[in-house]
């Protein structure tokens, strides 16, 4: 449910170190927020048994329960796995750390504390959470909704139709709203994608297995392909420079995070639902054709069909986008690139309609370009705008 306007977010700090919690809550307290201490891991279980805060900040090396454990025990079970966790650390405890995320803490703190950067961190959690919850709350009136409305199938498919586009695009507008880089790529990417995919359903292996409404529904669930990427942390996702090995082992994990994601919600909402396809396309859009892609090595046709297509549309927009590590490549350039992947890193088949759909690839790169201009809906909203000054 929505957070009252006047309820502090609550952030739990679990230390064993009283000077540390207390030197938080002064950081904390003024800056409106309620903080609530607890000293050792058995403390915090109770703490969070009693009252579900907003955030919680967990050291890792106390007594009775060590925070690796606390960690594990919250993120396990679902009615506390959403609570953002951002471990305390130091910059030598790598090992831990790792140990952490893989058990699904959200984020870390470095110390010594730097106040702006604390308030800051917290905040963006409790955002990320406070959207969660809304999806959740989303999912549940969708449901109701569908009980309700068995009588009127036409007004039904409207609606969930609508609710489905709105939960896809609000979900992926999250993932990609930590990143100020990527502009225009999620329209772009959509596109792309509809347009390999209206050349599948025409190929005569494909035309008699693909459903002809295919095309329709990549273009409302590739968005999804990096949803994964809200469980990256800020330091290695918004790195400018290189990633280490280790740094991109984790960044690799963001197909993992999206697909179990997407999987979870599909699951909820009855198994087979309109997150099915986003499933696939979170989990395998960095598998090869070859098998020498992410998470799994799957090869050849093992690789869902909208993964294939998305692969490419992926490819694509990075080679011809700019990022802070790289200059925009041509569209030239950047189909040679590609072309090189083929039956490598790409499916033929994919690639072949890619090619053939390489003019209204063109049209779609240069209509939605990164250069400030307006969208179509921003283009929208600003004429409505401008009408309802002028009456």
């Amino acid at each position: 449910m929505a957070e009252t306007q006047d309820k502090r977010p609550q952030v739990l700090v679990v230390d064993d170190i009283a000077e540390n919690t207390k030197l938080i809550a002064r950081m904390l307290e003024p800056k409106g927020f309620e903080v609530v201490c607890a000293h050792d891991g058995e403390e915090a279980l109770s703490s969070v048994s009693e009252n579900l805060p907003d955030v919680i900040l967990l050291d890792l090396v106390m007594p009775k329960m060590g925070g690796l454990e606390v960690c594990k025990i919250l993120k396990d079970n679902p009615g506390t796995r959403h609570i953002p966790i951002m471990i305390i650390t130091g910059m030598n405890e790598k090992a831990t750390n790792l140990e952490a995320f893989r058990l699904g803490a959200d984020d870390f703190i470095l110390k010594p504390f730097d106040s702006i950067i604390l308030e800051a961190r917290i905040r963006s959690a409790i955002t990320s959470k406070r959207l969660h919850d809304q999806l959740i709350e989303s999912r549940s009136i969708l449901r109701r909704h569908n009980e309700s409305l068995k009588q009127s199938v036409s007004d039904h498919l409207s609606r969930l139709e609508r609710a489905q586009q709105v939960t896809i695009f609000s979900m992926a507008r999250l993932a990609e709203s930590r990143d100020t880089e990527t502009g225009e790529h999620l329209e772009r990417m959509r596109l792309y994608a509809r347009e390999v995919a209206s050349e599948i359903v025409r190929h005569p292996k494909y035309k008699d297995v693909v459903p002809a409404g295919m095309p329709a529904q990549i273009f409302r669930s590739s968005p999804l392909h990096d949803i994964g990427k809200v469980g990256i942390p800020d330091q290695i996702l918004l790195k400018p420079g290189k990633l280490s090995e280790e740094e991109f082992d984790i960044m690799k994990t963001h197909a993992t995070i999206g697909g179990e994601t997407l999987r979870a919600a599909d699951i909820e909402a009855g198994g087979d639902s309109f997150l099915a396809m986003g499933r696939d396309i979170a989990y395998f859009h960095h598998e090869k054709w070859d098998g020498s892609g992410y998470p799994h090595g799957m090869a050849g046709e093992e690789i869902p069909l909208p993964a294939r297509i998305v692969a490419v549309a992926d490819v694509y927009d990075a080679l011809t986008s700019k990022r802070p590590y790289k200059k925009a490549f041509s569209h030239e350039k950047s189909i040679e690139i590609i072309q090189e992947g083929r039956g490598s890193h790409f499916d033929p088949d994919i690639l072949d309609a890619f090619l053939a759909s390489e003019e209204n690839i063109v049209k779609i790169r240069e209509e939605y370009q990164d250069d400030g201009r307006l969208t179509p809906m921003q283009q929208v909203a600003k004429q409505l705008e401008e009408l309802a000054q002028s009456t």
